[in-house]
């Protein structure tokens, strides 16, 4: 008995000792960062940190230059603290872990540093999206614990946080790989490498750099400083001699695969492994979208395909749709349905009032594909950051630092108008009057303003252009009346494709002897002239549509709750309970 009794216990104090071990098939602390697959392994998880193709396509329905079919609440004077959100932080605690575990020496020091590149990549683009968002944020450079009481601590400065998203960036800049043979594959643009990398920085240090400047923020480094670090950025792309521009700017949004010229990171569908977006769909349909339309008086900043500016032809307010569209830049073509649009099923498409609120309707993004109109399903690239952003955050840059000389402009605005199809792209010494009165009356550089006229036009739909508003201090945008195309009279059926076919008649009451598509004028549709004129969506001359702006809105509010939680966050001025 003796004998089997202390069997028994050594077969307990072994099963005792196997069950103090961790699971072999489970990630630990002491296991999960033993070799370089494990990092990679580790870090894949980052990519979800990434924007959704559906993010990318529709972020710009908070912008000035497309009318929603609903105005968000945010712009109608009713929204609260207890409205906001985004004050979400476990992706930031995920990267933060992998900084205070990933240096084991075990693994080749250029691995280590690649991966800790890709983590504070990471991290500076969280950072980025929160400091844009509400200001002061809390920087945390640490995985935390929950009795930790930094918790609970007050936000910090936007000044201290940007410089260490800058220093995040540059040691990211520094240390990932390169697809030009540094180590890393990337056979489908989808990789954050060293020049995705340079690119975002470009891009973090002119919103930074912008912002400073026309808020009047004095802190150091100065705004001059951000906007030569987001020039020394792109100049390091450019000078690569890995990217160019497309052939052709409309089948960059529409292609199953991301042109590698232009594209230096996408958002990748895939059948087999069901990562699908619903672009067709957001756009045809007058039920799952938002029947977004370009606003008329974004149409007008396109210039003719000569180079000259439409709003100089005399009569350019009262063109009809299909002479309005004519001999434009051919961009216009390609992100709006115009002229001669046929797709994958031989029919030819005009401007669909049940889908678009001003007769502008977007076909950027809309694939041929017409059963993709009614699932999401789509499986085509969403580029997230392309070459021509580069060139223009480029050239921005140096406009605003006042040193962009002729070689840059042609490098830049001028390569981006001769790849569209301009036959003439000079730069301008008269600065052009319409996009003074109409959006920059404080710009009066001739230079500047038509950077920011190409980089609305080139980046249209690419969910930049309430970041833009928000950097240039132009809130006021996002009143703008929502103008559609012009009706000579009501009562009349138009032919908007020049078909030959007549598509839609505006009308106050609904009448059987009109075999067109009817749009009901009332509450939500007005024309300038009552009878006749320019089509107003949800004017805002009516009181239920009226849209507000104020300072306080370049900011959002600290999330109720999350205030409620931890006072010492405080809250952003103008929203305070």
């Amino acid at each position: 008995m003796k004998r089997i009794s202390c069997i028994l216990t050594v077969c307990i104090l072994a099963a005792c000792s196997t069950l103090e071990q961790n699971p072999v098939d489970k990630l630990f602390e002491s296991n999960a960062f033993e070799t370089e697959a494990d990092l990679q392994l580790y870090t894949n998880s980052f990519y979800s940190m990434l924007p959704s193709a559906n993010t990318v396509f529709y972020g710009d329905r908070i912008s000035d230059y497309l009318a929603p079919i609903a105005v968000g609440k945010f712009f109608l004077g009713s929204y609260t603290a207890q409205d906001s959100g985004g004050w979400s932080w476990g992706s930031l605690r995920n990267v933060n872990y992998f900084l205070a575990h990933y240096d084991n020496p075990a693994i080749p020091q250029e691995a280590r540093e690649h991966y800790a590149g890709l983590a504070r990549f990471m991290r500076a683009l969280f950072y980025y999206d929160k400091v844009k968002r509400f200001g002061d944020v809390p920087w945390y450079d640490k995985p935390l614990a929950y009795d930790d009481p930094d918790l609970y601590k007050g936000r910090d400065s936007r000044e201290m946080v940007m410089q260490h998203v800058l220093a995040d960036l540059d040691y990211a800049c520094t240390h990932l790989r390169t697809r030009d043979g540094g180590r890393l594959s990337d056979s489908d643009c989808s990789v954050v490498d060293r020049y995705v990398a340079l690119a975002f920085k470009s891009r973090v240090c002119l919103f930074e750099g912008t912002f400073r400047k026309y808020h009047h923020l004095q802190a150091e480094p100065s705004a001059d400083k951000w906007l030569e670090e987001a020039a020394d950025a792109a100049s390091l792309v450019m000078a690569s001699g890995l990217f160019s521009l497309a052939k052709d700017y409309g089948s960059l949004f529409v292609s199953q695969s991301a042109d590698k010229n232009e594209t230096l990171i996408a958002i990748i569908g895939s059948q087999e492994l069901q990562v699908y977006h619903a672009a067709n769909w957001y756009y045809t349909s007058a039920s799952y979208g938002e029947c977004l339309g370009m606003t008329h008086q974004f149409v007008n900043t396109y210039l003719n395909a000569d180079g000259s500016r439409f709003t100089d032809r005399a009569g350019y307010d009262e063109l009809e749709f299909a002479d309005e569209v004519a001999s434009r830049d051919p961009r216009l073509t390609a992100t709006i349905r115009s002229g001669k649009y046929v797709r994958s099923d031989g029919k030819q498409y005009s401007p669909d009032f049940g889908a678009c609120t001003t007769g502008y309707q977007i076909r950027k993004w809309v694939c041929d594909d017409v059963s993709m109109d009614s699932r999401a399903m789509q499986t085509t690239a969403v580029p997230w950051i392309r070459y021509a952003e580069v060139l223009l955050n480029y050239a921005e840059a140096k406009a605003e630092l006042g040193v962009l000389s002729d070689d840059d402009w042609n490098n830049t605005i001028g390569a981006l108008r001769r790849r569209a199809g301009i036959s003439s792209a000079p730069r301008p010494t008269v600065a052009d009057q319409y996009l003074k009165d109409n959006y920059f009356p404080g710009i009066n550089d001739p230079v500047l303003l038509e950077v920011r006229r190409e980089r609305g036009v080139e980046l249209f739909a690419e969910n930049l252009r309430f970041d833009d508003i928000r950097r240039w201090r132009r809130g006021e945008l996002m009143t703008m009346e929502y103008q559609g195309i012009y009706v000579p009279s009501i009562d009349l059926p138009l032919d908007l494709d020049g078909d030959g076919e007549e598509d839609v008649t505006f009308v106050k009451k609904s009448s059987w002897q009109v075999n067109t598509y009817q749009v009901m004028l009332g509450s939500k549709y007005l024309l300038s002239g009552g009878v006749y004129g320019r089509l107003l969506y949800k004017a805002n001359t009516t009181e239920q549509y009226k849209r507000i702006w104020d300072d306080r809105m370049y900011l959002y509010p600290i999330p109720y709750d999350d205030y409620v939680i931890n006072p010492s966050l405080g809250q952003n001025p103008g929203w305070e309970m």
